[in-house]
């Protein structure tokens, strides 16, 4: 494994466990207050890290062939993602 594809994969491990994390405490925050927004945290949290978790295993399959098409399909759930997030902040009272 190359250095590059190496440090993809660390920075790829690192988003997906923060993610994972903000969607735990997203869902611990929801059945301590039962505010509708954090479910749409949780859900916004979840669809970044599915983004992060399916570009990098195409990645890899593919020997990173088809790349734009990788990008295209991760910034586009990434971008629902934070749409999600974006969201709950606005409906936050």
């Amino acid at each position: 494994m190359l250095v590059v594809e190496s440090l993809y994969f660390a920075a790829t491990a690192v988003l997906v466990v923060s993610g994972l994390t903000m969607v735990g405490m997203a869902i611990k925050a929801y059945l301590q207050t039962t505010r509708q927004a954090m479910i749409h945290v949780s859900l916004g949290f979840s669809l970044i890290a599915a983004a992060a978790i399916a570009t990098a295993i195409s990645a890899f399959i593919n020997d990173f062939s088809g790349v734009r098409s990788l990008l295209l399909v991760n910034n586009g759930i990434a971008s629902l993602g934070f749409i999600f997030v974006v969201y709950s902040l606005i409906i936050y009272d």
